[in-house]
């Protein structure tokens, strides 16, 4: 399967590499602080953008803006924050949009987001392509628009070819590149870049990666998403019980080979789901023995 994957992946091929980090935005002062003491760890690599979350219907949206306007200063990087349309106003994503405009910001990852809880109705946008056609008609090309890109499909597609032509709805809208939802079958993600080939579809696709650190969290977030965890994966895991410093050995392993197959197979870089640690993600990357997305570009 890898060589076919492999015959697929022209269009990414023609890409550099970009690696980057994601985080979310902490609840307390301390958090704020630890989580700038992480990105000074990652941002040695000089990764290419590190990314802000965003929370369901803009729930996060002041300490959202903090954190990226604190670890941008801090770092010197470049921060991508996330930005949600569901719940949200036309006037208050030109808001939002005018603050990130002024503080220099021109990396943007445009999302359609959760519904909050207790919420019924979308708002004024329904669809991530409906914002980032909002996106260019307000600000033109002043931002690079990341979106989402589901290799399993997304949780809530009736059909993969639906999600296949939401996926490339968004693309027509004028988003720049792509992120996965993380994965740990390469097959998927070779699979679905083939897919997007036969629709037209050029933009980069990085895979996103989880790292493994606690299956019960894991299975957690999966089961919210859709990622899907492969079976020996997950019976593996439980096999270590509370023995976990050889279940994060085992973790470092698993995604390692997955990030090899991935590169090797032409991905155009990774985009590292940190959950605000330093420590699992830095594993991988030397596992790796990567090289900054600045050299890369440079090449």
């Amino acid at each position: 399967m890898l060589e076919q994957g492999n015959r697929s992946m022209k269009s990414q091929k023609q890409y550099p590499r970009a690696f980057s980090f994601e985080f979310f935005p902490t609840k307390t002062e301390e958090g704020a602080k630890k989580l700038l003491t992480t990105s000074s760890r990652l941002a040695a690599v000089e990764p290419c953008f590190f990314s802000v979350t965003f929370g369901a219907g803009g729930s996060t949206r002041e300490r959202t803006f903090q954190t990226v306007t604190d670890i941008k200063q801090h770092t010197g990087i470049d921060v991508a924050p996330h930005l949600s349309c569901i719940s949200s106003s036309k006037e208050n994503i030109r808001e939002i949009l005018n603050r990130y405009m002024e503080q220099g910001i021109r990396h943007l990852v445009a999302l359609r987001g959760d519904m909050p809880s207790g919420v019924h109705e979308p708002g004024e946008f329904r669809y991530a392509n409906e914002l980032i056609e909002f996106i260019r008609a307000e600000t033109g090309d002043h931002f690079f628009i990341e979106v989402a890109a589901y290799p399993e499909f997304h949780p809530q597609a009736s059909t993969a070819s639906e999600d296949l032509l939401n996926f490339k709805r968004k693309v027509d809208a004028g988003a720049d590149a792509a992120i996965t939802q993380y994965f740990y079958n390469a097959d998927a993600y070779f699979h679905f870049v083939e897919s997007c080939e036969k629709l037209g579809i050029d933009i980069p696709i990085v895979p996103g990666i989880m790292p493994i650190t606690n299956i019960t969290q894991l299975a957690r977030f999966s089961d919210m998403c859709g990622a899907e965890i492969p079976r020996w994966l997950r019976k593996s895991l439980e096999d270590f019980g509370n023995d976990m410093e050889s279940l994060r050995a085992f973790g470092l392993d698993v995604t390692t080979k997955l990030c090899q197959q991935l590169l090797e197979g032409g991905a155009p870089g990774l985009h590292f789901y940190s959950m605000n640690q330093s420590e699992p993600s830095m594993a991988i990357w030397e596992a790796l023995q990567l090289s900054s997305s600045k050299k890369e570009r440079l090449g």
